[in-house]
């Protein structure tokens, strides 16, 4: 018996409630009464078709109204569908559009009655919803500028139009996974589709002088993708998909919902057996990886015009949380067409581009009313800002999100100017990650908090330094359980030691990997940040802990500590805690004798319980001192 049917056979004692469920009936049974069931109403659907099957349909019931998802395969629309999309927002869902990060775009507050209508007016233009919810092969991802780029090496659309002819609406492969599976495939060298967040990620490589694609399997929330060491070409990713779709449906888990990801199988049976099974499944040995082609960041980040291969231009549209409307859709794909094509390409960070734009039309486009009101956001706290959807709109959101993200970036922007740079901020409503929180620069996490008061409030984890390098690393959790209006005080203080050290031009990312990591724990800048925010916001002392443009405390937590311990005393009392004995003797010192509550006697604003920080902070006796910054964060709770 194979490792994989072994470790099928070790989960296969119980099945899951929806594949009871899918076990009722098929996905197309329900589809073919979507016209009926329109007619009827809520009476027409049964318990099971509302929670499952016209998911698989993108249609998604949210007790009053529906929510469809419109699959937009690697974000690209003609101005025609881009239209058509606006025209079915206004008629039928409010007006509200939401750009997400799988590129594609969701509607809302649709009743019952227009489904019909609304699915066949889409139909009309090339539009499919199909398979764009639960365990399905979901919208597949690229390089929004793929095709069009200087830096794009292979143009993918049409393996996508392969795969998506495979699949897509194909009653063999609609509800037939254990779960839902992501793919993004990048032919670009820039990262713009976090091409190691998915199920299976093609990423751009060479073998020997031939271009291809390096194999990266198994990523969910939390979880980057790991390398297969396979190498397939262009030509050979469609057999490679669909025998690596085959094994996941043959072997994959049905017990658990919660471990059913293709992730879990791999980590039980290992790659290379995953793998082998593959190459079975496709009478295909496939070649060992080549090397990763891929840049960490989008070779075009901060120019928000980019010049095409043609001589043509794309021009960026910032969509602050990817909150869009009909109307505006219309109005983009209109005078898009009295510039260019008309084209519009979707992006994972829930932007959209206007491309193929005449160089000599560029000032009459940037002149636009859609242009500026949109333009209005063009700064590095919105450009690259990613938030799901929150409690408005979604059941899981534990926070807002959405509103969160666009007054944080607001605060920020009013509070740190920064002109030149990048930086990803990333908020996700709930541990599901669906903002893809743990790969951004600093990501937000919805959770509950306590004020000052005790009070339940909207809070959110804070977390630092994700990458999306070839080498791809989720973030580090900063603070646990901030109240949302102290988090953004703690974000201010980041960006400020960003925008006091950083390189000319040089982003978030790697200012992170080059000074903050170089020189400071995630411990030391969580402290840094809540002493700051104690300091300035709480007490109004006006003082600020400094970072240094490099520290000598080599990231212990000791030497970090009482480095910082003498800083805020000399801050604080104007005094320094430690002096020489004489003069000819300067590298003898001795510590001032002071009391637990001297700090309070030569500063009265400050709090004894500060007072007490301090001492453990910079004690005369080394073996009392506070040794951890987590002690001295339990001690500032309350201040």
């Amino acid at each position: 018996m194979s490792a994989l049917a072994k470790a099928l056979e070790a989960r296969s004692k119980k099945l899951n409630k929806v594949e009871s469920t899918k076990a009722l009936k098929t996905p197309m049974e329900v589809h073919a009464q979507l016209e009926a069931i329109a007619k009827g109403g809520y009476d027409a659907l049964s318990k099971e078709d509302s929670a499952y099957f016209l998911k698989c349909f993108g249609l998604f019931d949210k007790g009053e109204d529906f929510m469809l998802r419109v699959r937009v395969p690697i974000g690209q629309l003609t101005s025609e569908q881009a239209i058509r999309i606006g025209e079915v927002a206004q008629k039928y869902g409010n007006d509200y559009i939401d750009i997400t990060t799988r590129m594609q775009i969701e509607l809302r507050y649709l009743q019952i009655e227009d489904i019909a209508k609304v699915l066949q007016e889409l139909q009309e233009v090339g539009i499919s919803t199909f398979q764009t919810g639960v365990d399905n092969p979901r919208n597949i991802v690229a390089d929004p500028l793929e095709g069009i780029a200087f830096d794009n090496i292979i143009d993918v659309k049409p393996i996508v139009d392969k795969l998506q002819s495979l699949i897509i609406e194909n009653e063999e492969w609609i509800s037939v996974l254990p779960r839902k599976f992501n793919t993004g495939i990048l032919g670009s060298m820039s990262n713009a589709c976090n091409i190691f967040g998915h199920d299976c990620c093609f990423v751009l490589a060479n073998k020997e002088g031939e271009f291809g694609f390096n194999v990266h399997l198994g990523a969910r929330v939390g979880i980057q993708a790991k390398d297969a060491n396979t190498f397939v070409t262009a030509s050979e990713v469609p057999s490679f998909f669909m025998a690596l779709l085959e094994t996941f449906k043959t072997f994959g888990y049905r017990d658990n919902r919660n471990k059913n990801r293709l992730h879990f199988l791999l980590q039980d049976v290992g790659m290379k057996a995953f793998i082998d099974e593959v190459e079975a499944q496709a009478g295909v040995n496939f070649a060992t990886a080549g090397q990763n082609l891929v840049q960490s960041q989008n070779i075009a980040l901060g120019a928000n015009k980019v010049l095409q291969r043609n001589g043509k231009y794309a021009h960026k549209i910032i969509v602050p949380s990817g909150i869009f409307s009909g109307t505006d859709l219309i109005a983009l794909a209109t005078r898009a067409q009295s510039f260019g094509s008309g084209n519009l390409r979707l992006t994972y960070d829930q932007n959209i581009y206007v491309i193929d734009i005449d160089a000599s039309a560029l000032p009459a486009f940037e002149s636009t009313t859609i242009f500026a009101k949109y333009n209005a956001f063009n700064n590095i706290y919105f450009n690259d800002m990613i938030a799901c959807a929150g409690t408005a709109t979604c059941s899981y959101g534990v926070i807002p999100n959405k509103p969160d993200a666009i007054e944080m970036a607001n605060f920020l922007k009013s509070e740190v100017a920064i002109e030149s740079g990048h930086v990803r901020m990333n908020w996700s409503a709930c541990p599901k990650g669906c903002g893809v929180h743990g790969i951004a620069d600093i990501g937000f996490e919805g959770c509950k908090a306590k004020d000052d008061e005790g009070n339940r409030v909207d809070g959110v984890h804070i977390f630092i330094a994700g990458k999306i390098t070839r080498d791809a690393q989720e973030a580090h959790i900063l603070h646990k359980a901030l109240p949302i209006n102290e988090a953004k005080h703690h974000v201010k203080y980041l960006l400020q030691s960003y925008a006091r050290f950083k390189k000319r031009g040089e982003t978030f990312e790697s200012f992170e990997e080059r000074y903050l990591s170089q020189n400071y724990s995630y411990q030391a800048l969580a402290f840094y940040t809540k002493i700051n925010y104690i300091l300035n916001e709480k007490l109004g002392l006006e003082v600020k802990l400094e970072l240094e443009a490099q520290a000598k405390t080599l990231k212990k937590e000791k030497f970090e500590i009482f480095d910082f311990g003498l800083k805020l005393f000399k801050l604080l009392t104007k005094e320094k805690r430690y002096v020489a004995v004489e003069d000819f003797e300067p590298m003898l010192v001795k510590a001032r004798k002071i009391t637990r509550d001297e700090v309070s006697k030569l500063n009265p604003k400050v709090p004894a319980k500060l007072s007490e920080v301090i001492y453990m902070m910079t004690d005369n006796d080394k073996t009392t001192r506070a040794a951890v910054f987590t002690e001295l964060l339990m001690a500032l709770k309350g201040i």
